[in-house]
């Protein structure tokens, strides 16, 4: 039998779970300080709720099977159809706008690759029920600073940008169809991965000639950096009636986004960039993704507004927008930049322990600490005095309590300031308030 971990997938022993809950403590912390919720759900789900979100060619990339009840059924490789089902069974009894999130493991069945693995923890935070441009602000401004309190700053990672109702306006305005819109729109998204070559073919499937020129009318939207440059652009267009009205409006939108992310401290990270487009059919209005400030790498974060899927998948319309944050790429970043280097758990007691009277004394003792929410190490069989203070030593404890059989008849605490290397006795009878005082002013 093989000891190796299956392709794509990580075995996690201590040294990789403390760097682990350090990055999910980031996360949580993030979330709370924004007042929202934590929720989770069945890693395992119907297959038709992923089918039914992003159709058939979904199937490709799950692992999916059919289970003993003859059900068809997907580990999750995503969390926003879950979200949608468990909010769209209590719509009606939520409290609007719905503020969300989940630290979860998914599945994908893909080609295992820097930055990409099987399996793999998302942070996922949605505001539901609020169809206003402030929600798309809330959630970037929460994006920023779950990243920067790694430590990250403005020259690490930028967020890009970008609005699928501006791109919907631009093709109105090039005379395409819902149909052909979307799937242009799938094209523009996969730009930067393909050569200019396999971009214009693409294009030209639907296009036919007009797509070169087609090429050049995004390559300057695409250099799109600022709001005034990008009003200017989409007021020139040759737009009329609802479609006038709607690139007005749009833009106003546009403005309460912008001026909300300067309050809050993140305008300084986003820029506007229109080359994102995320490439996923249900988004439906501002769309973003956080990457290295260099451009290297996968995106550390992407998400958007998806405001007909909670309505597609339950019958219940609700606006909402999200992001998801992986730890893969995440974690390799933070490793990059030498913030990933997370100190060991330590204990805040030793025990020494002589014999096996002494234990009786010290494993009273190390249950009293335990309750009181201190952490006690001692060694679990007879061990000479020396190799103990040794072994305390290299686990980094603070400090040793010594029982010795004149520690125990005197009814004393030795304790020895493994830093200091100075003993001090205190009488056994509250240790729980000794162990304050220590931890409060250290040994007198």
């Amino acid at each position: 039998m093989s000891c190796e971990t299956l392709p794509g997938f990580r075995a996690c022993y201590p040294e990789n779970g403390t760097r682990r809950s350090y990055i999910f403590e980031h996360w949580r912390t993030a979330a709370e300080s924004f007042n929202f919720q934590e929720y989770d759900a069945p890693v395992l789900e119907p297959l038709e709720l992923y089918i039914e979100k992003s159709g058939e060619e979904i199937v490709g990339q799950l692992f999916h099977f059919e289970d003993r009840g003859g059900r068809s059924v997907a580990l999750r490789p995503e969390m926003t159809p879950s979200l949608a089902r468990l909010v769209g069974a209590k719509a009606n009894s939520l409290k609007r706008p719905i503020k969300w999130f989940n630290i979860g493991e998914h599945y994908r069945y893909e080609r295992p690759q820097k930055g990409r693995l099987r399996a793999f923890y998302q942070f996922n935070a949605d505001i539901l029920g609020e169809a206003g441009a402030l929600a798309d602000a809330e959630l970037i401004a929460l994006l920023v600073q779950t990243l920067e309190s790694f430590g990250l700053g403005a020259g690490d990672f930028k967020v890009r940008l970008s609005d699928r109702d501006l791109w919907l306006l631009l093709l109105a305005a090039e005379g395409m169809d819902a149909e052909n819109s979307a799937t242009v729109l799938g094209i523009i998204d996969k730009m930067e991965r393909n050569s200019r070559e396999k971009t214009l073919e693409l294009l030209a499937g639907v296009l036919g000639d007009s797509a070169e020129a087609f090429m050049e009318t995004v390559a300057s939207v695409v250099a799109i950096r600022g709001f005034a440059e990008l009003e200017q652009y989409f007021k020139a267009l040759p737009l009329e009636g609802a479609l006038l009205e709607t690139a007005k409006s749009r833009l106003a939108d546009w403005r309460v986004l912008l001026d909300a992310l300067e309050h809050s401290g993140a305008a300084s990270f986003v820029e506007i960039d229109l080359g994102i487009v995320r490439g996923l059919a249900y988004y439906t209005g501002f769309v973003f993704e956080a990457f290295e400030a260099t451009g290297e790498g996968r995106a550390l974060a992407g998400g958007g507004r998806y405001d007909d899927l909670v309505g597609k998948l339950c019958g219940q319309s609700m606006p909402a927008v999200g992001f998801a944050m992986g730890d893969v790429t995440l974690g390799d970043l933070l490793e990059k930049k030498s913030l990933l280097e997370v100190a060991e758990p330590t204990p805040d007691f030793v025990l020494v322990i002589g014999g096996p009277a002494e234990r009786a004394q010290a494993l009273k003792d190390a249950a009293s600490l335990r309750a009181a929410g201190y952490c006690v190490e001692y060694p679990l069989k007879e061990v000479a005095f020396g190799k103990q203070f040794k072994d305390a030593n290299q686990r980094g404890a603070r400090f040793a309590i010594i029982y010795g059989s004149e520690e125990l008849e005197s009814g004393i605490s030795k304790v020895r300031d493994l830093e200091a290397g100075k003993e001090t006795d205190y009488p056994r009878a509250d240790l729980v308030e000794l162990a304050e005082s220590l931890f409060g002013e250290g040994l007198q």
